[in-house]
């Protein structure tokens, strides 16, 4: 267990209730540059909440989709190790075994008397952060040419948790330390090594999976603000569609001065494509729009969350998100209480959507009864 995390305060009722009361929502994107981290929580569950949970009242609570909710939660909440939470999933699993068809009214009927509902809290009381990512689709190539230049490098001899390795623009520069996975544009692997992990197309129509494999132990930054400050983009469309055209029509010296901004590097290893969706930190496939990454210090992995968010500022933005979403996953720009990134999916248009998700965030935890 780590020392000085953040805690979680209650807003609203301490004790209270038998149902959860849920209404209103919004969510929220990331910078285009939000690698899901390795790190994963082991051991007992960090606590994240103080006082006691009690009912709380949500806008959109009866609008949302709880079948959709119930069945994402059930595929993936086995990941919770929480005494509580684990008899709540069992509770849910054996639902889906005896009951023939679950329907829309007993999903509901099952988070309502299940769980209670405790707000997340930053420090000064205002809204955090909702950013999204999703798993992306890129052509790749078995040997270089002129736009497919740039190596997918294995994980380096010797590496293990902790190490230090060049910075992303000395790895860049010097000749590859084994033979490369594949060969890729660049802002294409620029993109990938954000993600996390991806989907690799060849040109003889062979299809693999991009998984992270290890990292250079240097700290990510995002390149949106200082392309911003540069003139480079407008501050309100710095959208990951946008800095990606960006750095493909500067291909080159003057792309990867930007890059190179962010020190971090991801090296990958490649797997069969397996026609689904990657699995996140904690060790299980990402349900679209279901599931968000979280700072380990803050959640627990396979805590069930309510997010709310709306007015994002970045150009082709939705207007809210809200949901019940699984916490299964994490990155190394996600940090604080009230800091999500929402999976959004694979391919084209997940990430159309993800690079402009950029939104104030309010989360909700629900605590199993």
């Amino acid at each position: 267990m780590k020392a000085g995390r953040p805690e979680i305060t209650i807003t609203g009722p301490g004790l209270g209730g038998l149902l959860l009361l849920l209404a209103g929502c919004a969510t929220s994107g990331p910078d285009a540059s939000l690698p899901p981290g390795p790190d994963r929580p082991t051991g007992e569950p960090l606590p994240i909440v103080t006082g006691l949970p009690g009912p709380l009242s949500l806008t959109g609570w009866a609008e949302e989709d709880h079948l959709a909710a119930f069945l994402a939660y059930a595929r993936t909440c086995g990941v919770a190790r929480e005494a509580a939470a684990v008899r709540v999933c069992e509770r849910a699993r054996s639902m889906q075994q005896t009951s023939r068809t679950v329907t829309p009214s007993m999903a509901r009927a099952f988070f309502e008397a299940g769980f209670s509902v405790v707000a997340a809290e930053t420090a000064d009381g205002g809204p955090g952060l909702l950013t999204a990512y999703f798993a992306p689709e890129y052509e790749a190539r078995r040997t270089p040419d002129e736009v497919f230049d740039t190596p997918v490098l294995a994980r380096p001899e010797g590496w293990s948790r902790g190490w230090v390795g060049p910075e992303r623009a000395e790895i860049e520069a010097g000749p590859p330390p084994s033979p490369p996975l594949a060969w890729m544009k660049a802002e294409d692997l620029f993109f990938l090594q954000i993600q996390g992990s991806g989907y690799l197309t060849f040109e003889d129509g062979a299809r693999a999976r991009a998984a992270y494999a290890a990292d250079n132990g240097r700290p990510f930054v995002g390149i949106a603000r200082p392309m911003a400050e540069r003139g480079l983009l407008p501050a309100n469309g710095t959208s990951g569609e946008a800095i990606r055209a960006w750095l493909a029509t500067y291909r080159g010296p003057e792309a990867r001065a930007i890059t190179a901004l962010n020190t971090r590097y991801i090296y990958f290893a490649l797997d069969p494509d397996d026609a689904g969706d990657p699995a996140g930190a904690a060790g299980v496939p990402l349900p679209a729009r279901r599931a968000i990454a979280i700072d380990p210090a803050s959640w627990s992995y396979g805590d069930l969350v309510w997010i709310s968010a709306d007015g994002g500022s970045l150009r082709g933005a939705r207007a809210s998100y809200s949901g019940l979403v699984m916490a299964l996953d994490t990155g190394s720009a996600i940090r604080g209480p009230v800091r999500a990134d929402l999976y959004m999916g694979r391919g084209p248009a997940a990430g159309d959507e993800a690079g402009a998700v950029r939104h104030p965030l309010r989360m909700w935890r629900l605590v199993p009864r």
